[in-house]
């Protein structure tokens, strides 16, 4: 049975305290299995890791948070070409809802994306992820992309590590105001900023 979910669009300056508080709850539920490392982001009411988002899907059951994804608008560079895309990040399903197909949330966004008028979707995931991103790409609605770095700045400044790190990770592309084949190639994306 497909689980009641209300989606929620919301711009960051909306929200609530409240909001932050359950998010920062639901990410750190979200991605501390994969590693506490990557839930500690998220400890004192943060609902971000590295860059904020700017725009935020979520959605809600009678048990609070189910789905979120957010969303920034920025310039990557792809090889050599500069290119305005909106990025995708933290996205998360939680755990008893998995396999419903809730990631499908991206589908949620699409108008909006087409109202901000970028050319593109880009985000990334681990490769571990493959098979789960593979989904949102069999309708053609996306494509991934394997063999491309990312190179990103930290979110803070360490005095023991340098300010950029690269990523081997999967690039999820969505078209959105331009066909795929007008994606630059490269090997590189240049992120200019930290992850989202």
């Amino acid at each position: 049975m497909r689980p009641q979910v209300r989606w929620k669009l919301c711009w960051e300056n909306e929200l609530e305290l409240s909001d932050h508080t359950g998010l920062a709850e639901f990410l750190r539920k979200t991605y501390g299995p994969t590693g506490a490392f990557n839930a500690k982001p998220f400890e004192g009411g943060r609902s971000w890791a590295g860059a904020r988002p700017e725009l935020r899907i979520i959605g809600y059951d009678a048990h609070g948070v189910a789905a979120h994804m957010g969303l920034l608008r920025r310039f990557i560079r792809v090889g050599d070409a500069d290119l305005l895309v909106a990025e995708l990040g933290l996205w998360g399903v939680r755990p008893d809802l998995e396999g419903l197909g809730l990631n499908h949330s991206m589908l949620v966004m699409y108008p909006v994306l087409q109202q901000l008028g970028v050319p593109f979707v880009f985000g990334t995931v681990r490769h571990a992820l493959h098979k789960l991103v593979g989904r949102l790409c069999r309708n053609g609605h996306a494509s991934i992309l394997a063999g491309v770095r990312v190179r990103s700045t930290l979110s803070d400044v360490y005095l023991n590590l340098p300010p950029t790190r690269t990523e081997d990770v999967l690039v999820v592309v969505f078209p959105i105001g331009r066909s795929m084949n007008e994606w630059p190639s490269g090997t590189l994306i240049e992120r200019n900023g930290p992850e989202l």
